[in-house]
């Protein structure tokens, strides 16, 4: 049924699709053209063209090629696929690209075929208002079918096989995105009573009933979330869900060894999963990164160069001692590297501070270094170490080698972090964890960001260092 209703919805769509295109191609045509109403007229931004402009009729044969091309790009795209998990941002990413290409097509074709009188800046509208008219209507699309979801409709009926951590894990989180509409049947385990339940979902057997149950053909998905000793069963359990023909999906118990996307590659047919897959390992993606570095720390000495003038005068008059606390930390490749802070605390002896965390209303910070942490204003001298190439601008937080040391044989894949450039915030700092909190936790951000690397999330991370909720909660 599931299947049913997303193929009349992908219909419907690229209907809705061709629709979209075809009115953003006359509205943009009106746009670019009608200087009697057009704001682009009105606010100046347009003059109105002097000399022949083709009538419109000249341009509906562009847009006759116009649209099977931007369905097949949709498609190409994942543009009409199942999106019960897909966030916003995703699907306005692939709309961008789809349109840069729409863009590139177009003046493909108008170059091959020699057509100079087609206006150039028209195609450039008509991307962005189609862009922005079908990103609206998906967004649409997305709530309604979300709020049927939470409502009870639109369900995809699931069959868990395996009970252990990485089925209570997948329970979870289906129990905190209802919006996602996946309801949960039962469980099948060879090592649980019947009737055990967890988070009202119940075993209903073992899997030696698997066939039997998916003889029934009521479940739309069969989800195979083994433990890790239970693996030997795998290949029989597969060999029936496909028997069956049903959807099948496999959560590996082994999410403490591998990443959250695994890279793989083919070895002459052999396929190959590789341990950790770092994005940064990539020259152009490390020379990216540090370009943005570099620019972005210039911008923000330009930016803060005064407030740090101000902030060394205050720290100077108000407490004896060095005005820039420099401590030692461990880096890329588990390189040491001084660390520049405005001195918050008064002057300690080196080696307590070596081993000590800052608590809440520690006694050792100064008046200005309780608002200086507060504010995050005490990393600012951690722009030079940018600059000098020790940090980045985002990345994990480096930490003290008293502390490395410490927790490199309590807590597995502690110094994966030092595969990248420490940071001068990062993940776990926008998510809370920063000062005395959950040190796992906070390793389990870092890995997160070394493994899903891009410079969008480096954007993001920037942004919620300066705008969000929680990068301040635990600064003392």
């Amino acid at each position: 049924m599931i299947k049913e209703n997303q193929r009349l919805l992908n219909i419907l769509q690229m209907v809705v699709d061709a629709v979209i295109i075809a009115f953003s191609f006359l509205l943009a045509y009106n746009l670019r053209f009608d200087d009697t109403w057009s704001p682009l007229f009105k606010l100046g931004i347009l003059e109105p063209t002097i000399g022949y402009v083709r009538p419109l009729e000249d341009y509906e044969t562009m847009l006759i090629l116009l649209i099977p091309c931007y369905l097949i790009l949709y498609r190409l795209f994942g543009m009409y696929d199942p999106k019960r998990t897909a966030g916003r941002r995703r699907e306005l990413f692939n709309l961008i690209k789809v349109n840069a290409l729409g863009l590139i097509y177009c003046v493909a074709v108008l170059y091959l075929i020699k057509e100079p009188d087609f206006a150039r800046l028209f195609l450039f509208i008509f991307a962005g208002t189609n862009l922005c008219i079908d990103f609206l209507f998906r967004l649409f699309v997305m709530r309604v079918l979300r709020q049927m979801r939470r409502s009870g409709m639109n369900l995809k009926h699931i069959l868990l096989v395996g009970y252990g951590r990485m089925a209570e894990r997948y329970i979870d989180r289906l129990r905190v995105h209802p919006e996602w509409g996946y309801m949960v049947h039962g469980i099948l385990d060879d090592n649980h009573e019947v009737n055990d339940t967890y988070r009202n979902v119940r075993i209903i057997g073992n899997t030696s009933i698997l066939e039997e149950l998916l003889a029934t053909n009521k479940y739309d998905e069969i989800a195979i979330t083994l433990s890790i000793d239970e693996f030997s069963k795998l290949e029989r359990i597969v060999a029936v869900c496909e028997k069956s023909g049903v959807h099948t999906k496999f959560i590996p118990d082994y999410n403490n060894i591998i990443p959250t996307k695994p890279y793989t590659e083919d070895l002459d047919g052999l396929p190959v999963i590789h341990v950790r897959h770092v994005p940064l390992s990539s020259s152009f993606n490390n020379a990216i990164k540090r370009m943005i570095d570099i620019f972005g720390s210039l911008v923000a000495l330009v930016l803060f160069s005064i407030p740090m003038l101000i902030l060394a005068c205050i720290i100077k008059i108000t407490s004896p001692g060095p005005l820039i606390f420099k401590q030692t930390r461990i880096g890329l490749h588990n390189r040491e590297f001084p660390m520049y802070k405005f001195r918050s605390m008064r002057v300690q002896d080196a080696k307590e501070e070596k081993k000590a965390w800052t608590t809440k209303d520690d006694p050792r910070v100064t008046p200005i270094g309780k608002f200086m942490r507060k504010t995050n204003m005490d990393e600012l001298p951690q722009i030079f170490n940018v600059l000098k190439g020790d940090m980045s601008l985002v990345g994990p937080r480096p930490e003290r080698p008293y502390f490395v040391e410490k927790f490199k044989d309590e807590i597995p894949r502690y110094k994966v972090k030092h595969q990248v450039r420490p940071g001068m915030t990062g993940w776990a700092q926008v998510n809370g964890y920063r000062g005395d909190t959950s040190i796992t936790r906070r390793i389990e951000c870092d890995l997160y960001y070394v493994e899903n690397w891009t410079i969008m999330l480096d954007f993001k991370i920037l942004f919620l260092t300066f705008f969000g909720r929680n990068v301040n909660k635990n600064a003392y």
